[in-house]
């Protein structure tokens, strides 16, 4: 959406990663009548208004979300090592973290860890349920994973 751009490019906002359509989507209506009441009555204070309450929800929204990654995060700085048994925990994680859905191939590359090891952690963490199997590979493609918790968290029901 172009309005983050403009509040970032004036300043107003950190960086341009505001995703305000979830609040659009959710409130169409109100969204096509303020929209109209600005073309028909030239209504441009109840748009403000409009614009101002959805950025106000969706930031309380994001905020609840990153608080929901950042526990997310911290207990899996508790699980992974437990489940793994590995010196490579904390690379599998933010490997996780920085991309929830991922092929195994991928998964080796992100995180840096040798195929041998970062096989066994992936069965490690399907057998803990903290990662689970999209596609399993066969021949020469590879397993497509995915870490179902994050996912729950940035995407809600949009799966």
């Amino acid at each position: 959406m172009l309005v983050p751009l403009i509040m970032y490019e004036k300043g107003l906002i950190g960086s341009p990663m505001f995703y305000i359509s979830a609040y659009l989507e959710q409130n169409r209506p109100a969204y096509y009548e303020r929209l109209l009441a600005v073309s028909r009555d030239r209504d441009w204070n109840g748009w403000i208004a409009f614009f101002l309450h959805a950025i106000e929800e969706q930031a309380g929204t994001n905020g609840q979300k990153a608080k929901a990654i950042l526990d997310l995060y911290d207990e899996m700085k508790r699980t992974v090592p437990e489940a793994t048994r590995s010196q490579y925990a904390i690379a599998a994680i933010d490997a996780l973290f920085g991309a929830p859905i991922f092929s195994s191939a991928e998964f080796y590359e992100r995180s840096a860890i040798p195929k041998v090891s970062g096989a066994k952690i992936l069965k490690d963490l399907e057998g803990n349920d903290v990662v689970e199997i999209l596609q399993r590979g066969a021949g020469r493609r590879a397993s497509t994973y995915a870490f179902p918790r994050l996912l729950a968290i940035t995407e809600g029901n949009r799966l």
